[in-house]
This record gives C-alpha cells, sequence and structure tokens, in this order.
C-alpha cells in the first residue's frame, strides 16, 4: 500500500469544519464564491452530526468553469476527499478489504478510540502501521498510539463512509473472531497430522456459538461484495486461512485459529443439511440465501478431508447467469447465429467441452432457460445439481443407490422429455445411453473434458463409441475458456502490440477489421490489478454432412478441424485474439488460457 511521510508542518490543526473546506475550496479556485455564499445560506447556522466532506459532497457543488481540466463536474464525495488529501500531503486511498490485516485491527486500538479519532488501522507492518483517517488534521492522538504500539504511523486520507463502514464491520469481524476463540479456543478436532498438546482442555466450540455465527455471516456478505466466485475454508496446524477466488485468482482474505474454521465449517454444514459428525469422508451440499442486494444466490457445498482437517469449498453461483444473453457471456455475433441455430435443432448431440472452471456450466444453464417454454420438458441428470431452477425437472445422481448418470438417463427417458441435459459424459453405458436418447428423437446437452472441440470426437471414441453411431448423433460440439477482461476504468491502448503482431498470432486466419488492443493498468476499483471480470472463448464445430466423412468410419481429427474451419468454426485462439483486437482482454491471458492450435 502505497504511504508518504506526514508534513512535518500543517497549516490547519483539529476537526474539519464545512465552513474552512469552502474557503479552501474557493481560495483553490474549485468554486466560485458566489456558490460558497449560496451553499453557507442554504447551511446556515444549523448544527448537523454529518460529517462535513459527506456534507459538502451532497451540496451539488460544482467545479469552477473554464479551461482546466474537470471543469463543470461535480464535486461529489470521493472528489472531495481525493482533493482534501492533496491539500494536506497525504495519500488518497479506497479501502480495499481484501488488503487489511483484519485480525490485527483491534490490536492497535478499540472500536471506541478509532470511533471516537476517525482513525482505522489497515496494514500493521514491521516498523510502521497505515492508519486511514477522514480527520487528516487532526492528529493530537498520533504520538498515543504510535508509543503504545513502538510502530510509526502512517496516514492516509479516506471518505467519512468508507471509514465508517468498514471500522463497524472490521470491528464486528474482530469481536465474534475473539468471542469465539475465547468460547472454544483449545478446540481440538482430529485431523491425520496432529500435535500432541498436554495440559490442554477439550472444550469445542459450538456451531451455533453466537461469535460462529456472526462469523459465517460476515463471510457471505463479504465473499457477495467482492464478487468471488468460490469461498475456500482450508485448515492449518497453526492458523487456518479463508481464501476467495475472484475472477480466477485466489485471494487469501484471512487467518483464524483452527478451532473457529472447525466451527465455521460445522456451522456451514448444518445450514447446508449434511453430516455435521461425518469427517472422515467428502460430502456435498447446497445452501440458498441472499446477496445485499436482496437477490437469491445458491451455494454449492463441498468438503474434503485433509492433514489438518476437514476442507470446505463454497461455490457462488451468479443469480444473472441464466438470464444472461449470448453476448453477455462473450460470444461473438458469428457463433451467438451458428449456436442459436444448432440449439434449435429437434433431436441431436450437442457437446460443451473444457477444463474445469471454463464456464461450461453458465453456457448450458443459460441455453436451457431460454429453451424451456411451456410447450417443452426439459429434464437433467446432474452430478451434483449446480443451480435450481424452476424450468427444469432436475435429478441429481445418487452413486450410494446404484443411480448413475446411465440409470437417470435410462429413466428420464420414460419421463417424456423433449431436451435432456447429462452433466458429464464419463463411461461408455452413459455415452450410450445418450446416443439412444438422441436417435429416439430427443435433444441431448452434455459435457466433456478436452482441450477443443473436435478433441471431443477422439474422447467418445477412446470410451468406446462406435464412430458411425458419433456422426449418427452428435451435430455439435463447443469448447469454451474464460479469460479476464480488462478493466474499462484504468485500461489503457497498448503501442507495443499492433495489427501485425496479432495477425502474426493468428495465423494463417485473418482478423477483420482494425485492432486496438488495450494493456491492463491497475486502478482502485480493479485493486490495482488492470483486470475486472471475466468473458467466454468459444469454439464451435458444427458437424456438417462433409464433417461426418471424417469421422466415420475412421476418425480423421486433422481433417475434422480442417473440414470445421471451412464449415465456419473460429478456433479458440482467433476468438481470444478477436477479444484482444476489440479491447477486451490480453495477448497473454489468451495465450494462457487456451491451446495451440496443431
Amino acid at each position: 500500500m502505497k504511504s508518504v511521510d506526514r508534513p512535518t508542518e500543517r497549516p490547519h490543526a483539529g476537526k474539519l469544519d464545512w465552513r474552512k473546506l469552502l474557503d479552501w475550496l474557493r481560495d483553490d479556485g474549485l468554486i466560485e464564491r458566489e456558490d460558497a455564499d449560496r451553499t453557507i445560506k442554504r447551511f446556515g447556522s444549523a448544527h448537523s452530526a454529518q460529517h462535513p466532506l459527506v456534507r459538502l459532497g451532497a451540496a451539488g457543488l460544482v467545479r469552477k468553469g473554464g479551461h482546466g481540466t474537470g471543469s463543470g463536474k461535480q464535486l461529489d464525495l470521493e472528489t472531495l476527499t481525493e482533493w482534501l488529501a492533496s491539500r494536506c500531503g497525504l495519500p488518497y486511498l479506497r479501502i480495499d478489504p481484501l488488503k487489511v490485516d483484519v485480525g490485527r485491527v483491534a490490536d492497535v486500538m478499540s472500536i471506541n478510540y478509532a470511533e471516537r479519532r476517525f482513525a482505522l488501522p489497515l496494514q500493521v507492518g514491521v516498523h510502521d502501521i497505515t492508519v486511514a483517517t477522514c480527520e487528516p488534521y487532526d492528529t493530537d492522538w498520533v504520538p498515543e498510539i504510535e508509543a503504545h504500539t513502538r510502530k510509526t504511523l502512517k496516514l492516509v486520507v479516506v471518505s467519512p463512509l468508507e471509514l465508517q463502514k468498514y471500522t463497524t464491520e472490521f470491528y464486528t469481524l474482530s469481536r465474534s473472531v475473539r468471542a469465539a476463540i475465547k468460547n472454544g479456543e483449545t478446540s481440538t478436532i482430529a485431523s491425520f497430522e496432529q500435535l500432541v498438546e498436554l495440559g490442554r482442555s477439550n472444550k469445542q466450540l459450538d456451531a451455533n456459538d453466537q461469535g460462529v455465527v456472526q462469523v459465517v455471516d460476515w463471510l457471505w456478505q463479504y465473499a457477495f461484495d467482492q464478487r468471488a466466485s468460490d469461498i475456500h475454508l482450508e485448515p492449518r496446524r497453526d492458523l487456518s486461512a479463508i481464501r476467495f477466488r475472484i475472477d480466477g485468482v485466489m485471494h487469501t482474505v484471512y487467518q483464524l485459529p483452527p478451532g473457529v474454521m472447525n466451527a465455521m465449517i460445522a456451522r456451514v454444514k448444518l445450514l447446508g443439511r449434511m453430516d455435521v459428525i461425518e469427517k472422515r469422508r467428502p460430502l456435498d451440499g447446497r445452501i440458498k440465501t441472499r446477496n445485499p442486494e436482496g437477490d437469491e444466490v445458491e451455494m454449492r457445498l463441498s468438503t474434503l478431508p485433509t492433514a489438518f482437517g476437514e476442507k470446505m469449498v463454497m461455490r457462488i453461483f451468479d443469480p444473472d447467469t441464466t438470464v444472461k444473453p449470448l453476448e453477455a457471456l462473450g460470444f461473438g455475433t458469428h457463433d451467438a447465429k451458428r449456436w442459436e441455430a444448432l440449439v434449435a435443432r429437434p433431436n441431436g448431440i450437442i457437446l460443451v467441452t473444457g477444463p474445469t472452471g471454463s464456464g461450461k456450466t453458465s453456457t448450458l444453464y443459460s441455453t436451457l432457460r431460454r429453451l424451456a417454454t411451456e410447450e417443452v420438458n426439459v429434464c437433467t441428470i446432474e452430478d451434483p445439481i449446480e443451480m435450481i431452477q424452476p424450468a427444469f425437472n432436475q435429478t441429481q445422481v445418487q452413486p450410494a443407490l446404484d443411480f448413475s448418470f446411465a440409470e437417470g438417463v435410462r429413466a428420464l427417458m420414460r419421463q417424456d422429455p423433449d431436451i435432456i441435459m447429462v452433466g458429464e459424459v464419463r463411461d461408455l453405458e452413459t455415452a450410450e445411453m445418450a446416443i439412444q436418447a438422441a436417435l429416439t428423437g430427443h435433444l441431448v446437452f452434455s459435457t466433456l473434458h478436452t482441450n477443443d472441440a473436435a478433441s471431443a470426437i477422439t474422447r467418445l471414441v477412446d470410451l468406446g463409441v462406435a464412430p458411425y453411431l458419433i456422426g449418427a448423433t452428435v451435430i455439435g460440439v463447443l469448447a469454451q475458456r474464460l479469460v479476464r477482461t480488462l478493466c474499462p476504468a484504468c485500461k489503457q491502448p497498448d503501442e507495443s502490440l499492433t495489427s501485425e503482431d496479432l495477425a502474426d498470432f493468428v495465423k494463417p486466419w485473418r482478423l477483420n477489421g482494425k485492432a486496438q488492443p488495450y494493456k491492463p493498468v491497475g486502478c482502485l476499483e480493479c485493486r490495482m490489478t488492470g483486470f475486472r471480470g471475466r468473458t467466454g472463448l468459444y469454439e464451435l464445430l458444427s458437424v456438417t454432412d462433409a464433417a461426418r466423412t471424417c469421422i466415420q468410419p475412421v476418425p480423421d481429427v486433422t481433417k475434422l478441424r480442417q473440414q470445421a474451419l471451412q464449415d465456419g468454426m473460429r478456433p479458440l485462439r482467433l476468438a481470444g485474439a478477436m477479444k484482444v483486437a476489440e479491447g477486451v482482454t490480453t495477448l497473454q491471458e489468451v495465450m494462457s488460457a487456451t491451446p495451440a492450435w496443431e
């Protein structure tokens, strides 16, 4: 976190006053005298509990006109806070909760002290502590904290509303964790690797302990706020870790004692109707809750025994996924039209391929949601059911009851379906049942794990499916990947990457139109990563009559790829290069996510 030392001299001392701020804004040429007088007359002498910055930010002040940068722009709270930071010689900061030492906040100062002094510790280093404040001239308390911690304080200026929000959030979390530790600090849950500790009690935390309940509630709301796709609760010997996956990248969020982690996992298992006692084998569950906006969010739960205890992963499903148009998923106009034509076919098998986490489920659910009208019966057999959809008839496989994918498809065939979705083709029996369903007039969707679209054909052959059956039933294969998208707030044109470079990258194909590559920069909106969100790259192989001659009697993948290109398929790398040319992502992202063309 970037910081600079505090100025040794200050032109003002004490807490901020809105009248003084108006004088400074006028002196710095940001507002007209008439605007200042009008604001003074409007506010009058009435006292307000609002922070002066908040009060002026809501006053509708506009930056003084002229030829200067930003003239005519409204002076909102963020703009005013940034201006104040510059005026007093301190860094301006927007708090990134993922970079805050939440567990050490209360070690620096109490919540009462923090609220009274408008200060919030953010990072505790070896020699210094970064502290956020919205009162940069009220610093009489600084020597006291420096003497208490024996570290140098580095002040940064933040918005008063951000300071208030995170002060409450961080101290509430810290208090909840401390309460949980106090109630069962020495809890020791059996793990494969365990230290023998003598003279310790065996009091274990209760999953319904109020501290544990609050920590779990905070965890979910925090994950929703940070746009996390997965929450990992990972046991360790000394300090267990909470990690989020955001835009495909893992971030460590918090560390806490193993006893608290065990109680959190037990709490989540309880809410997910899982066996709280069973810790020796993997378990699955699900929870439905609401995000801060009030939308229903579904989470899939999975536990796994590890060396230090039970690990849990909660996968968060975007509630808007099933209603997103194809363009929002990343489909270009060319592939969107071909995909829509493919899924409109009355029967056949459509396969979606790609590694775990490449967005296959999102594509299938979004497609099925549009196909599931009142006139058709959509049935799925999944392991596990990813998202509950009222428009589908969803069934989960039960291996303990000998109810596999193949048995599920066999049962669904007697349920008068129009469209069937099979979670994954894992074996010959499942593949044969999917083929039987397609031959009897049903449209079947399923997934495979292959590198590209053409490889799905050889994968089916490897499972033991006869090539003539593949040619008769498979009508299309969609391979896909996810890549991070550039942050729209800070991306800049990449002068080092030319259209010729992109043309060389996608040879022997051509890029139509002028390319404008961009590069990541990093800003407060994207946590200085330069990326925000992800988009899909797609390779759609339609099995035409000409393509079938490359499948039967003996599959020839090389010829199939060449024929697919003639039929309109765009390889994953070409799809990625087009996203680079449009300024959506970078060449490095595409290269790391897509296979080389053979």
